[in-house]
């Protein structure tokens, strides 16, 4: 989406004791950032760029922090409000009163250094007028790319946001009608869901390999990609042949066990298809729910799709029942918990889920041209992922934003 609006033209160097430029591991010490409005105007060595500004330049120095791309949640959903039953809210509330709801969660999100969220799936469109009042200045809060209403079969998972089709006409129609909202990805619900009662179940497919090619062809032929919510194998092979971009939690799950199709791997790496597994900030939870045997399995098949080549960016589900959206890092967590080194955990936040989400070319690294989405942390998160918790300004678009509890500098 084009800003609608862009930050006052004010031209502002921010140094620290680190600049992470992206890819992570490209640092530069003792540097600086220099913004002008919404654009990023140079990023090198401290002295070499104070030595070119105006007088006019505001300087901001964060002395043992570090700068680094804004970070990007690549699967949320800001109509949720991650309660115990965030569907009776969603069902309930009115548009106005929901759309307030999500205007609070995408500060939240901004607080914690979050520049840039995917929704992927809201009801009646609230996502995209959400995302252009944050554009127009109304509100503070990341940059959102909206899915609108995720395709669904009727009573399917989240049959409730308005998604229901059936047959070519619907499903066609469908997303012609999201991509006339505004929308910049086409969700498809390919399996069930647990967040759904009375539907089908989270391994079963809910649409056939065919239907989801419709899907696919008439998403790229409008310009946008596909995010394909995908629990079971047999959903997930027939996402991955359809030609899909993204596949959401990819779980491997079967009527029986779990079931991984290591050809399909194999053609998810060789397609550079982009894996957001959606790791709850809550997500210690899930092994003291379904017990450390299975949570070993699911967990330790992360780590094997990331060895197999299989591209992963991170995402945390925000919205769905205690995946809060003030605890990102608390979902990179689940990435160092399996023995990512802390470099490619951030690629996954910034770099790599940019250019899944067909960003690459505006954010998710510093570099004179891009969007300026920045945050700037408390020490290195390369060495101590934890500092990425301390945040102390949030450039997004280039506007200014302080946390709440934030040290001053």
């Amino acid at each position: 989406m084009t800003e609608r609006t862009v930050a006052q033209a004010v031209e502002t160097l921010i140094s620290a004791d680190h600049v992470l430029v992206g890819p992570a591991g490209t640092r530069i010490a003792d540097g600086a950032v220099l913004v002008n409005g919404s654009e990023i105007v140079a990023v090198g060595p401290r002295a070499e760029l104070a030595s070119g500004v105006s007088s006019a330049t505001t300087h901001k120095d964060f002395p043992g922090c570090t700068v680094l791309p804004g970070l990007i949640d690549a699967h949320v959903h800001l109509a949720f409000d991650a309660s115990a039953d965030p569907v009776t809210a969603v069902r309930e509330l009115d548009d106005e009163t929901l759309l307030a709801g999500m205007a609070d969660r995408a500060r939240q999100l901004l607080d914690n250094g979050v520049t840039t969220v995917r929704d992927l799936g809201d009801r009646d469109g609230l996502a995209v007028r959400l995302r252009d009042a944050i554009a127009d200045g109304h509100y503070p809060g990341p940059r959102i790319v909206a899915a609108t209403t995720p395709l669904t079969v009727p009573g399917g998972h989240c049959w409730f946001l308005g998604g229901e089709v059936h047959g070519e006409q619907e499903i066609r129609a469908k997303v012609r009608e999201n991509a006339a909202r505004g929308a910049e990805v086409i969700k498809v619900m390919a399996t069930g869901g647990g967040l759904t009662k009375g539907g089908a179940q989270t391994w079963e497919s809910q649409f056939t390999a065919e239907e989801l090619r419709m899907v696919v062809t008439e998403a790229h032929a409008l310009g946008l990609p596909v995010a394909a919510h995908a629990h079971g194998s047999t959903g997930i092979a027939d996402s991955v042949a359809a030609g899909v971009d993204t596949i959401e939690h990819c779980t491997w799950m079967a009527e029986s066990g779990f079931e991984v199709l290591e050809d399909v791997v194999a053609e998810i790496a060789a397609k550079g298809i982009a894996v957001c597994t959606g790791a709850s900030p809550n997500w210690r939870k899930f092994a003291e729910r379904f017990g450390e045997d299975r949570a070993a399995e699911i967990f330790g098949r992360v780590r094997w799709m990331a060895e197999q080549g299989v591209r992963l960016i991170a995402g945390t589900d925000a919205g769905v029942p205690n995946a809060v959206f003030d605890n990102f890092a608390g979902s990179l967590d689940f990435y160092r918990f399996l023995g990512f080194p802390g470099e490619q955990i951030l690629n996954m936040a910034t770099l790599d889920a940019a250019e899944a989400l067909r960003l690459g070319e505006h954010t998710g690294r510093l570099a004179p041209g891009y969007r300026a989405d920045l945050v700037v942390v408390g020490g290195d998160p390369i060495e101590d992922l934890d500092a990425v918790r301390d945040v102390r300004l949030v450039l997004a678009a280039g506007r200014p934003h302080v946390p709440s509890g934030a040290i001053s500098n």
